[in-house]
């Protein structure tokens, strides 16, 4: 490996061959501000294109500044990063920025969580030098999941660098010239007439307010004062190992307890876990895996739990819809059975039950809103809240999270198992499956169940497992642009497998679009996967076809996987849909 000698701020650094002046300086702790920079580590993504110019730097022998981002080294390099006429580029360029953008910081979704907010602060900008005409676009709340205030946009790209290199879904690209350049998709079109899946993804990438969720706070509190409704919630498991960080607890915190106490002094009648449905999944799910391994036909099957992953699918690989399960999602088959089975043992009318999803996604909210998951005019799922507006919540409440004792979740659609818990990473879910089917297919209680090849936050990953003496052949892939090149792979004839999980977001769920903004620091990312591994190894039980409450629901209401009755409330169709 060869490396480049260069001096920053007369201290000299040796690095490798390639690498910018930014990544140089940060080798030696030296703090260049960025805004279009955007990088994380374990899933080898960057973003370097220049485009905001915060970052620029003088280099001897060069007239003019350089971009530090996507400068790239040189022997003998000689960088000065805090030159008076460095630091008075960043601020003319800040000022500019600024002069486009509105004020309305105190009211803004990303208030506090803003780089352009942070970096005037940093550069000490308190009056700005530049007024003038201000561009305007419509507000686009079209679809369920995501608010895009273009008045904000700040051309850092981004959210382009998120969608068409990282995740393929190329909805989003550089509209306009010069003042009137945003990005967008082409036409400027909304986000629900595009091929947008919603995973949130550019919403995470998104320095400032132009991509967020769409809020949906408001109508909760309403709900919850509404004394004719009954209002429950569920929580997914990649909630409980991120909101804590929202109030100062260390990323990969375990606050499942402390979050069922919280809702709880909301004023939610009842608090279920999302973890009972996924076990439900793995029973669904896992029986359609064994029946189309016995028979051996429309392999391989895909997991259908998440949203983003299946309307990409439906887009740019409509020919391949017979192939996902048709088990619905843990989210909407908790819907399902809570305005069915739980209403009928309750008494409660499937319209006065309100049913609260706490989600680390926002496609969630597009799932939630599609027409199929709406039963007689009733909606299986109500609302969707991402991990963010639940912690906004409890902050307004004046809940002070990180004191809080524990709680139990109540039953009977509050018990989870350990399998169920590991559905937030990736890898999880196909790992629970795993462990049901070695019990089904051998007939045995298999003991070895910690399917390791199947873990970590590599974007592809394969492992062939023995499965009841069954040589299972599996991948496990995360991230949609990693999703694109296995699925040309199956096309092409070129892999074989019996089963692939594929999410959205890279890493998985704890990655989610609605997670706390981790700012491309990819450790958060791994502490909150290690965390779930952590919950999976403190549970009693760690197979989702031991979950009493499940047991239990067969054998009250369902009959057995694959009924009648179970195909009616827990299963879907897929609907090839335009790809634009």
């Amino acid at each position: 490996m060869s490396t480049v000698n260069l001096t920053i701020n007369n201290k000299p650094v040796a690095v490798e061959a390639g690498s910018t002046i930014l990544e140089a300086a940060e080798k030696l702790d030296i703090k260049i501000p960025t805004l279009c920079h955007f990088k994380m580590d374990a899933f080898h993504v960057e973003h370097r294109c220049g485009s905001c110019r915060i970052c620029v730097v003088e280099v001897e022998k060069r007239p003019n500044l350089a971009p530090a981002c996507c400068t790239p080294v040189m022997e003998g390099m000689v960088v000065h990063t805090n030159t008076l006429r460095a630091i008075n580029a960043r601020r003319a360029i800040l000022d500019l920025l600024l002069s486009d953008h509105p004020k309305d910081c105190l009211t803004c979704p990303k208030s506090l969580n803003c780089e352009l907010q942070k970096i005037a602060e940093e550069l000490g900008v308190h009056n700005l030098q530049y007024s003038g005409e201000q561009s305007t676009y419509e507000l686009d709340e079209s679809s369920a999941a995501i608010r895009r205030d273009l008045d904000k946009c700040i051309m850092c790209r981004r959210c382009e660098n998120a969608c068409n290199n990282i995740q393929t879904v190329g909805v989003l690209s550089g509209v306009g010239r010069g003042f009137n350049a945003v990005v967008a998709p082409a036409g400027l079109k909304k986000l629900a007439d595009t091929q947008c899946v919603f995973c949130g993804q550019c919403v995470q990438a998104c320095p400032v307010g132009a991509l967020t969720e769409i809020n949906y706070k408001y109508d909760v509190w309403r709900a919850l004062n509404d004394k004719s409704k009954t209002v429950v919630f569920q929580t997914a498991p990649a909630v409980r190992v991120a909101i804590g960080e929202a109030f100062g607890m260390e990323p990969g915190s375990i606050s499942t307890g402390k979050m069922v106490t919280a809702l709880k002094m909301l004023g939610a009648d009842k608090v279920f876990d999302t973890n009972f449905s996924a076990d439900l999944t793995i029973m669904e799910e896992g029986t359609e895996l064994i029946e189309r391994i016995k028979k051996n036909e429309n392999l391989p099957i895909l997991t259908s739990c998440c949203p983003g992953w299946v309307k990409f699918l439906e887009h740019q690989f409509p020919e391949l819809t017979y192939m996902p399960s048709t088990a619905k999602s843990p989210q909407q088959m908790f819907g399902a059975i809570a305005k069915s089975y739980y209403c009928e043992k309750t008494g409660i009318k499937p319209e006065d039950l309100i049913v609260v999803s706490v989600m680390p996604c926002l496609a969630k909210k597009y799932e939630a809103a599609r027409p199929e998951f709406t039963r007689d005019g009733v909606r299986d799922v109500d609302i969707v809240l991402t991990t963010r507006e639940l912690a906004e919540m409890f902050h307004e409440a004046g809940i002070q999270f990180d004191k809080l004792e524990d709680s139990e979740y109540d039953s009977p659609l509050g018990e989870g198992t350990g399998a169920a818990t590991i559905f937030g990473t990736s890898g999880g879910v196909l790992e629970a499956a795993l462990r049901t089917a070695a019990d089904i297919l051998s007939g045995k209680d298999v003991q070895e169940i910690d399917y390791t090849p199947v873990r970590g936050l590599e974007g592809i990953k394969e492992a062939e497992v023995d499965v009841g003496g069954i040589k299972l052949k599996a991948a496990i892939c995360s991230g949609l642009g990693n999703a694109r090149k296995l699925l040309e792979k199956i096309k092409a004839g070129e892999a074989k497998y019996h089963a692939i999980e594929i999410m959205a977001c890279p890493g998985g769920c704890i990655d989610g679009g609605g997670q706390p903004y981790h700012h491309g620091n990819t450790e958060i990312i791994r502490k909150r996967m290690e965390a779930l591994y952590q919950d999976d190894l403190n549970h009693p039980i760690r197979k989702s076809h031991q979950n009493k409450s499940i047991q239990k629901l067969y054998e009250e209401y369902l009959g057995e996987p694959g009924s009648h009755l179970a195909h009616k409330l827990l299963h879907t169709s897929y609907t090839a849909r335009k790809k634009f």
